[in-house]
């Protein structure tokens, strides 16, 4: 070791890098790990909250700016990694083994999709690091054996757990997946809540840092048991620009409150058309409402998903767009919106 360096000079420099979400600095919020010291080098782990951390690269040249000040310091070597914490819950509610934060995504009504977006959060999230998994729990209308491209009888294990099906990088298991699509669920609550009460208890979903839920719209059973259930560590509310989808959404949001479930934020989707010959954009459901929405129920605002025929021809090829056309403007916009989504889990799984 250097005589010149030491430990505690390093970590008091590193002490001064305030992290930009959680105000705390690096060092207490024992985000420094495996610190080694070496003829004048150091060398140590700088362990983020999510691998979708959105300030990644802005972190790490903050901790580059804090090291340059430290006299003596002859190099530097920064391994950025990423451990996802679990957002607390309601703590009477039993946890899914091995998952970390359940995440509810919502709507006040049919038709806003929200299919689509939890789909898209589910791999983007994979695709930038984390383990994902995604259950369809619309029961009435399961639409991701075509979203996700699988539709096959999930495997049984030797005590009858249900191993879900892998899509994209996902864990992915679906009501569609054990009922003739051709025949309705014509379903009481009861039978509702027995099938969530299976969907969390009796499927093997494995370590798992975020399980995206898709509820069906509306404010009904499947919700309430979800919330009895497990705990919910937040909720995302879709909606679309125009006034009555708002005022559906707005409802969602006091349901999700009254069930104590923190919400997340607000997706506004089809938020706008940009046309494919000319780039002119187009508002045609209106454009802002999410973002109003937001701001007058004091949520975040996670993302604006415009309308584009390639994400519909994407979920019904059973690749969502994140994966199908990566790069893409559509594309991008469900990036932001998982890395939007768990910056803000790590914010709550911290507080």
């Amino acid at each position: 070791m250097s005589s010149q360096v030491s430990e505690e000079v390093v970590l008091k420099a590193l002490s001064r890098v305030i992290d930009p979400d959680l105000h705390r600095d690096i060092v207490s919020l024992g985000m420094v790990k495996n610190l080694r010291l070496e003829d004048g080098e150091v060398w140590f782990d700088y362990e983020l909250t999510t691998p979708a951390c959105p300030l990644k690269e802005k972190m790490r040249s903050m901790a580059e700016e804090a090291l340059h000040a430290v006299p003596g310091l002859k190099a530097f070597h920064i391994n950025m990694t990423a451990r996802v914490r679990a957002a607390i819950g309601l703590p009477q509610r039993e946890p899914i083994p091995g998952v970390a934060n359940v995440i509810a995504v919502g709507a006040g009504k049919g038709g806003v999709g929200k299919s689509t977006v939890s789909a898209n959060l589910a791999v983007a999230l994979g695709m930038l690091g984390a383990k994902v998994g995604l259950m369809d729990a619309d029961v009435y209308g399961p639409n991701m054996p075509i979203m996700m491209g699988v539709d096959e009888p999930p495997v049984l294990t030797d005590d009858k757990k249900m191993v879900p099906l892998e899509s994209h990088g996902v864990k992915v298991m679906s009501m569609g997946f054990l009922l003739d699509p051709e025949q309705p669920v014509i379903w009481r609550g009861p039978m509702l809540h027995s099938a969530m009460t299976n969907f969390v208890r009796d499927v093997v979903w494995g370590e798992l840092d975020y399980l995206v839920v898709d509820l069906p719209p509306g404010t009904g059973d499947i919700s309430l048991s979800l919330s009895q259930l497990v705990p919910i560590s937040g909720a995302v509310v879709v909606t679309t620009p125009q006034e009555v989808s708002l005022s559906d959404v707005a409802k969602a949001v006091t349901m999700f409150r009254k069930l104590q479930v923190p919400v997340l934020g607000v997706v506004e989707n089809m938020s706008y058309f940009v046309c494919p010959h000319c780039n002119q954009r187009t508002e045609i459901f209106d454009h802002g409402g999410g973002r109003r929405l937001s701001q007058e129920m004091d949520i975040p605002f996670l993302a604006e998903i415009p309308i584009h025929a390639g994400v519909r021809q994407a979920g019904d090829s059973g690749m969502p767009v994140v994966k199908r056309s990566p790069g893409s403007m559509q594309a991008e916009a469900f990036m932001e919106l998982a890395r939007n989504l768990a910056q803000q889990v790590s914010m709550a799984a911290m507080r």
